[in-house]
């Protein structure tokens, strides 16, 4: 666990492929999905925060804080991780934030420790894997959230890779790319309960 690491849970999806509803409160072997991920995360990081705009109600038993967006609503991603980089600022002790996504119950164990080790010079590093880039799993300097705050407010494009090709960044290469499958469809959800299961 890295103490001067926060960790965000992205949870602001509208599960259109899901059929709607909150998809990080979707059951998988018997736990709500984002309880997995809370579970995988909370050894890598000093605290933990969730970037939702359900009801904060909904997630009061996992007794993390519970992030919306700031308005205007529909902005992605970025909008998450900029409430999650102005509440690792106000804590006063985080010197990096690191997002996960909600959805995707297998990221690796090592992932704070993997990123924050990939290059000391980036500003930004984002996992990648396969040959593709993941660029909801992150770390971020607490410090970038002025810059972050200033591209929104700006009309800038809305895409996470936009905004991280912007400033200084580097990718960090993880081998096993089903360590970032993520959970979109009723047939995910089913595939997942078979990998756990089969573990």
């Amino acid at each position: 666990m890295t103490e001067n690491i926060a960790g965000l849970i992205l949870a602001g999806g509208a599960s259109r492929r899901m059929g709607g509803g909150d998809k990080s409160l979707m059951s998988l072997t018997g736990k709500r999905l984002i309880d997995h991920v809370i579970e995988r995360l909370k050894p890598q990081v000093g605290k933990i925060a969730i970037s939702a705009n359900c009801d904060p109600e909904l997630l009061a038993d996992t007794s993390l804080p519970v992030l919306p967006d700031a308005p205007p609503a529909g902005r992605g991603p970025l909008a998450g991780i900029l409430a999650g980089l102005e509440w690792a600022a106000a804590e006063g002790e985080a010197s990096h934030l690191v997002t996960v996504a909600a959805d995707t119950p297998f990221f690796p164990l090592d992932l704070v420790a993997r990123l924050r080790a990939a290059d000391p010079e980036a500003a930004i590093v984002l996992a990648s894997s396969g040959g593709r880039q993941h660029p909801v799993f992150g770390l971020w300097p607490v410090e970038v959230k002025n810059a972050l705050g200033d591209w929104l407010r700006n009309d800038n494009p809305l895409k996470v890779a936009a905004f991280v090709e912007s400033r200084k960044n580097a990718s960090c290469s993880f081998d096993d790319d089903g360590a970032f499958f993520n959970i979109n469809t009723p047939q995910d959800l089913a595939e997942a309960e078979k990998r756990l299961v089969a573990q």
